[in-house]
């Protein structure tokens, strides 16, 4: 009776240390909860920081596009004794400067830039394309127009999106820039897969020039969009 009653309290006193020892140690209960919440702050660390890099690249993309209108609308070449010219070394230059603007983002090999000179037509003052030069391998065309578009008539709206459409001036040009380019995922390309950003910009030229034509530069080959 007395080994009875002397196993049944040494059980219930184990029971009861069992139970204050795991009351106290939660050791183990903190990294399961860890393994478990590790990999989805991993994740969610990551897709942030994917996000903020997209971001990024939209906005340097938008700049640059900026900076491609201006310059190209600030170019005035030539003495007070007639107006400015517009040469084909210049437009290089500019697309020079958008290269190197650019930087890491290699907008040579994963972009385009259009840059195109919205004037009006001489026979019904209509908007024109007058020309157009291109920088960049990407393999895009203009979603607003090519060269020579609107010559004559006046169908043609100008460039931007419909019923937003950039206009010309009379006597007067507008640089308008497009530019497209191929994102690259940092960390998430199979599920946020390739990503296209599309920018536009448009300045109207600083002063009166020479919009006959592009003039031309012994030496200096022309940025066609061909």
């Amino acid at each position: 009776m007395r080994m009875t009653r002397l196993f049944r309290r040494t059980r219930i006193a184990a029971r009861q240390l069992r139970r204050h020892a795991f009351a106290r140690d939660t050791r183990a209960t903190v990294l399961i909860e860890m393994a478990f919440c590790i990999p989805l702050l991993v994740l969610l660390g990551l897709g942030g920081l994917e996000m903020a890099n997209l971001t990024l690249a939209n906005t340097r993309i938008s700049q640059i596009g900026l900076s491609v209108a201006d310059n190209a609308s600030r170019i005035a070449v030539g003495s007070s004794l007639s107006l400015p010219r517009v040469r084909e070394v210049d437009i290089n230059e500019v697309f020079t400067g958008a290269e190197q603007q650019a930087g890491r983002l290699n907008l040579r090999e994963r972009g385009r830039i259009i840059l195109s000179s919205l004037e009006r037509n001489t026979s019904d003052d209509g908007q024109w394309i007058h020309w157009q030069r291109c920088f960049g391998e990407l393999d895009v065309e203009s979603s607003y127009g090519d060269e020579g578009d609107g010559i004559t008539g006046d169908d043609f709206p100008g460039m931007g999106p419909e019923g937003a459409e950039v206009t010309a001036p009379p006597g007067s040009a507008v640089m308008f820039v497009e530019i497209v380019y191929d994102y690259e995922p940092l960390v998430y390309g199979n599920w946020l897969g390739q990503r296209t950003i599309r920018s536009t910009a448009a300045f109207n030229i600083r002063e009166g020039r020479d919009t006959s034509q592009l003039y031309p530069v012994a030496g200096v080959t022309p940025s066609t969009c061909t």
